[in-house]
């Protein structure tokens, strides 16, 4: 089991950055691949970023390569996304997920846990 808790959300102007954490309990944490997600309202759920369970490999959404930068620290239990450049089209719930063996990183049905989520609004 692990549990993820996010934070780091709030409201920021357009251009501006913010970077939203994700703390983990459990002692596997560093055998699961992590994802960020966020869904706006109105909309599903889509994927943002993953990265694989050591750190060295990482993908990201179209929409936000470039703008966004994922990490994680095994040795805390944390996993980070960093974003930069922000437009008011990121808005939206910021989910955090983990997944033992994901079969698709960009899939959300890969994950088996969720946190509760963080929202990102950005003003224009």
């Amino acid at each position: 089991q692990v549990q993820l808790v996010e934070s780091g959300g709030g409201l920021v102007q357009a251009g501006g950055s913010m970077r939203l954490s994700c703390a983990a309990s459990g002692r596997a944490f560093s055998t699961y691949a992590m994802g960020w997600f966020r869904q706006a309202p109105g909309k599903e759920r889509e994927f943002v970023a993953a990265i694989s369970w050591s750190g060295g490999t990482t993908y990201y959404a179209g929409s936000v390569k470039g703008r966004f930068t994922i990490s994680r620290d095994n040795a805390k239990n944390m996993v980070y996304l960093q974003m930069k450049s922000l437009k008011p089209e990121d808005t939206a719930v910021y989910y955090c997920a983990a997944g033992l063996r994901p079969r698709s990183y960009t899939n959300s049905a890969s994950y088996d846990f969720w946190g509760q989520g963080t929202q990102v609004t950005v003003s224009s």
